[in-house]
C-alpha cells in the first residue's frame, strides 16, 4: 500500500515554512501531493499555474513530491488521487484550533482520510504566505521567507 498524503493549501507564495513542512513530511510518505487549492472567495497574488511550477522546480530532483492544482472539497480530491493523509502545518495554537475543525469535518465526511499535524521550525513560525505579499505589495524585501526559485521568479517578474 502507498502512504500518499495531500499537502493542500493557496501557496500564495510559496514560502520556506511551506517547503520545511513538506522536506521534513517526506520519510512519512511514500508521495507528497502539494494540492494549489482554488478558492473563489481569495484573490491570490500569483496565479495557480505560477505556484505549481515553484513546486515542481523546487522538488524537480525529488520524485516523491508533485504538485497539482485542484477545485472543491479537499477529501474528494483525496479519494481522486488515493491519499489516505492530509497533511497541515502548525505554526501556532490558534493554527491547532483551526485546523482541528477542518480535519474533524474531514473525517467525519471519509473517516478513512487522516489528518497528520507537522509544527513548524522555530524559525519558520512567523513565515505566512499574508505577511510575505504585505512586504512584497509594498515592495519590501521578502527574500528572507521565500525559496530561492521563488525569489528569482519574483524578481524577473
Amino acid at each position: 500500500m502507498n502512504r500518499i498524503c495531500l499537502f493542500p493549501g493557496t501557496f500564495d507564495p510559496v514560502t520556506l515554512g511551506h517547503t520545511d513542512i513538506i522536506t521534513r513530511a517526506l520519510p512519512l510518505f511514500d508521495k507528497i501531493v502539494v494540492g494549489i487549492g482554488l478558492n473563489s472567495s481569495k484573490t491570490p497574488m500569483f496565479s495557480a499555474e505560477q505556484r505549481m511550477l515553484w513546486f515542481k522546480e523546487i522538488y524537480k530532483n525529488e520524485p516523491r513530491v508533485e504538485a497539482t492544482i485542484y477545485e472543491g472539497l479537499t477529501v474528494n480530491f483525496c479519494r481522486q488521487i488515493d491519499a489516505k493523509f492530509i497533511l497541515r502545518g502548525i505554526r501556532f495554537v490558534s493554527d491547532f484550533e483551526y485546523e482541528k475543525s477542518i480535519a474533524d469535518a474531514n473525517r467525519m465526511m471519509d473517516p478513512k482520510i487522516e489528518t497528520i499535524f507537522l509544527t513548524g521550525e522555530p524559525q519558520y513560525t512567523s513565515v505566512a504566505s499574508t505577511i510575505v505579499r504585505d512586504i512584497l505589495k509594498h515592495h519590501g524585501d521578502a527574500s528572507p521567507f521565500l525559496p530561492e526559485v521563488v525569489i528569482r521568479s519574483i524578481k524577473g517578474l
